[in-house]
């Protein structure tokens, strides 16, 4: 399914069915219960998480407390992973949104499950989180940072388990990395393990910023064609990338958008693409190019003349960690996107934006 159409994955109403099952396996587990504890050993605040708690989140539904440390997090936000695996913890089943990757973990990740069992994979296909195979895992956490959960949604995930849904001040799949790893920190009692993550990948950002300083003197967007041309708006974690490393997005840019993460633009308004770089999410590197420069419009735009643009293969493993932006991806794209940015807008049209090695 085309990542541009995930919002709508969370809108299905969960059935009495469901919710029945749910509520027998929730009531039939227990603290002796023998099953394993997939929290693995890593980063962020050892010894202290114990006496953290109890702990209360403020989110979109209201806040929801965490009493003790969990040990059995679930993760239906789709990229809330990186955040519990950068923390120290391996959840015991995560949502798969990317596809390919054993437990939905990434390369960038994938040292951090040490000896733990990769996690159970979920999905979601329309309809909502997979209730029931959620409540067979025995969660102690469910984690829906980065989500489009709907009010429904978390109140019968609620039933059975503390449920953290996404912040009420970002849009639906909004939250910045920033704050999902704040957040995710807090509910995992590795509050100072979450601000020294944080503080780690925005030294790299203001790395880059230094080195390139040009950077801070250009705007950039990004698109990707789906079913035309879809742009990504500021609060979409693509565009912040940009913007953490010193770019100005479109000044018009949310007035289009309005408050989704993206949307698709006309024709009329393919001048939003007219910027000093265009990063690109294509489905490859040779035919989706060719049909972009093709388009009458968009291939007479100066961004394409000037050879502006940034092209990034949306399956490949770079393309899922910019899709992902986390604090465990965003270092693994740093390294591969600031040097085709910097080759994008460094005002010569004949510099090469070469690919990655790998």
């Amino acid at each position: 399914m085309p990542r541009a159409t995930r919002a709508s994955w969370l809108t299905g109403l969960l059935t009495s069915v469901l919710l029945l099952a749910v509520t027998a396996v929730a009531c039939g587990s227990s603290d002796s219960d023998s099953g394993s504890d997939a929290s693995g050993s890593g980063s962020g605040d050892k010894g202290s998480a114990s006496t953290a708690f109890p702990v209360t989140i403020a989110h979109k539904y209201g806040s929801t407390t965490i009493k003790s440390e969990p040990k059995r997090i679930v993760t239906v936000g789709l990229t809330d992973q990186d955040a519990v695996l950068a923390l120290g913890k391996v959840p015991v089943g995560t949502t798969e949104w990317l596809g390919g990757y054993k437990g939905a973990i990434g390369p960038w990740a994938k040292d951090k499950l040490g000896s733990s069992p990769a996690p159970t994979v979920l999905k979601d296909t329309g309809t909502g989180p997979q209730v029931e195979k959620i409540a067979a895992l025995r969660p102690d956490l469910i984690l829906a940072v980065y989500s489009g959960l709907t009010k429904s949604q978390y109140a019968n995930l609620s039933k059975f388990a503390p449920v953290v849904a996404q912040p009420k001040e970002f849009n639906d799949f909004g939250v910045p990395w920033q704050r999902q790893t704040e957040l995710i920190g807090k509910a995992l009692g590795k509050e100072t393990g979450a601000k020294k993550l944080v503080a780690g990948v925005q030294g790299k950002f203001a790395a880059a910023r230094e080195a390139h300083p040009g950077f801070t003197k250009s705007a950039a967007v990004v698109a990707t064609p789906y079913e035309g041309t879809f742009v990504f708006g500021s609060q979409d974690p693509r565009s912040r990338l940009l913007s953490d490393l010193g770019f100005a997005l479109p000044k018009d840019l949310d007035k289009v958008i309005g408050d989704k993460f993206g949307a698709n633009i006309s024709k009329e308004r393919l001048d939003l693409l007219d910027q000093g770089v265009a990063l690109w999410i294509v489905p490859d590197l040779t035919t989706a190019v060719t049909k972009l420069h093709r388009d009458p419009v968009y291939g007479d735009l100066d961004v394409v003349k000037q050879g502006r643009e940034v092209f990034v293969k949306e399956t490949s493993d770079y393309g899922n960690a910019v899709s992902l932006s986390t604090v465990l991806s965003i270092p693994y794209v740093l390294d591969r996107l600031v040097p085709q940015l910097a080759a994008a807008s460094d005002g010569k049209p004949g510099t090469k934006v070469a690919q990655p090695a790998s």
